[in-house]
């Protein structure tokens, strides 16, 4: 009977004292302690999976910490973490006070560089490597794991032009499974498929033409190819790059035929991959399907309507379009800043676009929003999913600064529906002809009406715009609240022992505010309380200090929200209860009345 290695390994200075031939049984080992943890914990699979063969090669050959590793995004770094003194706690991951989903400087010296959204390993890399040199230190390997779906991103693109006409001590691995959460796209990835298929001629090279010593295509799941050809590369200085074929979800067979659902597939079955489905009758729909089925709905009747999305078009649910309209709905790939300049651009020509980027990446196309959308005042409708705390991702993905950021730009509306049906009608209105770009808000998960395609889907009314509604009559306090976290205020009202006292104001228009209901809010309420999903700096309590300072009223003013600082990752509830804008915590502040 084989002997359990991988419960001996607690860093890769123990890995480094097994046999090479002894590797494969800890690739087996470690990725069924991945299947196992993540089938009762969640997480993301089949990223993790796929780069086990390579993880256990470059411990084993590296000399890391001090050689210093860099895993782009960090979806695929489970096993890493499992190998670098994580393993026996690994079972918090994702968990509030628990091991973060991705690297973080914080958590290990293992973790050089923090990661989440992708593309940017090569220029840490690149930069750790110039910084060595520039210390002395001459010997000391820097990595970039970065896979096909994030090399295509400019900022990697960025970064290897750069590395390219240096000396600098650089190994990029491109870990090449033609898939990203969804399967790649572009030209680069027909590039690489005629590589590995062995159709494009050697003097076509493209990285050979950026000034990188270039090896492969070799197969990732080979160990001793992997090792024989790291260490070949590790005696080499200055730039270097390998391109290893892998599969996403390798060694579950499910993981591997179904790689978009087996990306992060919540709780499954270890031993045989089934998922275990979850009960949706009687749920209330998710917010990105009532993005998704509205949006194909309103194209079907007009054809100006464009839908856009940087790669995540399974994720946004803009997918129910592209299977049936797929000449105007577009996945750029993990390009968020071309994707606003492209929205842009057809904008130009009378196209309705629909540009559809989780808030947590339209941080990366700030320049482009301000530059190419705002300042020329185009009607491009940004439709921003994944908005507020969106749990377990943590730090990296909460969408809880985009009011803050898009409040500060002129031309710029933003709009958070409190609901399903205010979704679905904000989409149909703005189909109308907009004179300005609008910012459409709306969280991860599901809504609050169960029955909202029976009852609602398709029966569209034109939203008043700039007008905000009395949801709640009340004699002393009056409580703002903007987009979703508006019912957490409807359910804490219902238990609150002070309701009759407790107005409550839906603001789905953030900017620009409806300063009439504002007034007389202001004129009737002793006390105003504004809470959001956002950073309390610059959000949307900041817009309502800011009128109040300007009509000069002295009404006591309280803002809920996120709190000037990072928040880790959890469950929603949890984070919001963090935060002071759970349930919970809204009817402990309501039951105080007006004091």
């Amino acid at each position: 009977m084989k002997s359990d290695l991988l419960s001996n390994i607690y860093n890769p200075a123990d890995l480094r004292l097994l046999k090479e031939e002894q590797l494969a049984q800890v690739a087996q080992e470690l990725r069924q302690f991945i299947i196992d943890i993540v089938s009762v914990k969640e997480g993301h699979l089949g990223a993790s999976l796929g780069v086990v063969e390579l993880t256990i090669a470059l411990h084993y050959v590296f000399n890391t910490p001090d050689d210093l590793l860099v895993w782009d995004v960090g979806h695929q770094a489970y096993g890493h973490k499992i190998l670098t003194e994580r393993r026996e706690i690994f079972h918090t991951n994702r968990q509030i006070g628990g091991v973060s989903g991705f690297p973080k400087r914080s958590e290990s010296v293992y973790d050089t560089f923090g990661v989440g959204h992708s593309s940017t390993s090569i220029s840490a890399a690149l930069g750790m490597a110039i910084a060595s040199k520039l210390k002395g230190d001459f010997d000391k390997e820097h990595i970039a794991v970065i896979g096909d779906a994030s090399i295509a991103s400019g900022m990697a693109f960025e970064g290897l032009n750069h590395a390219g006409v240096t000396d600098a001590n650089i190994l990029v691995i491109l870990n090449d499974n033609a898939i990203g959460i969804d399967p790649s796209v572009g030209a680069l990835k027909k590039y690489l498929t005629s590589v590995k298929n062995g159709k494009n001629p050697r003097q076509n090279n493209i990285i050979k033409s950026l000034n990188f010593d270039y090896s492969g295509p070799i197969d990732g799941h080979d160990l001793p190819k992997l090792i024989k050809e790291l260490n070949r590369l590790k005696k080499i200085k200055g730039p270097k790059f390998l391109h290893i074929v892998t599969t996403k979800g390798k060694g579950l067979q499910q993981a591997e035929e179904n790689q978009v659902k087996y990306h992060a597939p919540g709780k499954f079955d270890a031993s045989t991959g089934e998922i275990h489905l979850k009960s949706e009758e009687n749920l209330p729909p998710k917010f990105q399907d009532v993005f998704g089925l509205t949006i194909l709905d309103l194209a079907k009747k007009n054809e100006k309507i464009i839908g856009i999305t940087p790669a995540m078009p399974s994720g946004s649910s803009l997918k129910f379009m592209m299977d049936e309209f797929p000449e105007r709905a577009f996945d750029v790939g993990i390009a968020e800043q071309h994707a606003v300049t492209l929205a842009a651009g057809m904008a130009t020509q009378g196209m309705i676009v629909y540009c559809n980027i989780y808030s947590t990446f339209l941080q990366r196309a700030y320049d482009q929003v301000i530059h190419d959308v705002a300042l020329q005042n185009l009607p491009v409708i940004f439709c921003l999913d994944r908005a507020g705390l969106v749990g377990e991702d943590g730090a990296t993905h909460h969408g809880v600064f985009d009011i803050a950021y898009l409040r500060s730009i002129p031309n710029m509306v933003i709009y958070a529906p409190l609901n399903e049906i205010e979704l679905q009608n904000i989409l149909y209105t703005v189909q109308f002809g907009i004179d300005q770009p609008i910012a459409i808000r709306y969280p991860r998960g599901r809504g609050v009406l169960p029955n909202w395609e029976v009852e609602n889907f398709g029966h569209y009314e034109k939203i008043n715009w700039n007008e905000a509604k009395c949801l709640k009559d009340g004699t002393k306090v009056a409580v703002l609240s903007a987009g979703t976290i508006g019912n957490n205020v409807i359910e804490a009202l219902k238990e609150s022992t002070h309701s009759n006292e407790i107005a409550h104001y839906n603001f789905s228009f953030i900017k620009p505010l409806d300063i009439n209901t504002l007034k007389t809010i202001f004129s009737t309420f002793e006390r105003i309380i504004t809470i959001e999903d956002g950073v309390k700096n610059g959000g949307f309590g900041s817009a309502v200090l800011e009128f109040a300072a300007s009509h000069n009223f002295k009404n006591s003013i309280e803002i809920l929200g996120v709190p000037d600082e990072f928040i880790e990752h959890g469950t929603v509830n949890q984070l919001q209860e963090l935060c002071k804008i759970d349930v919970k915590s809204l009817i402990n502040l309501f039951s105080n009345g007006s004091k």
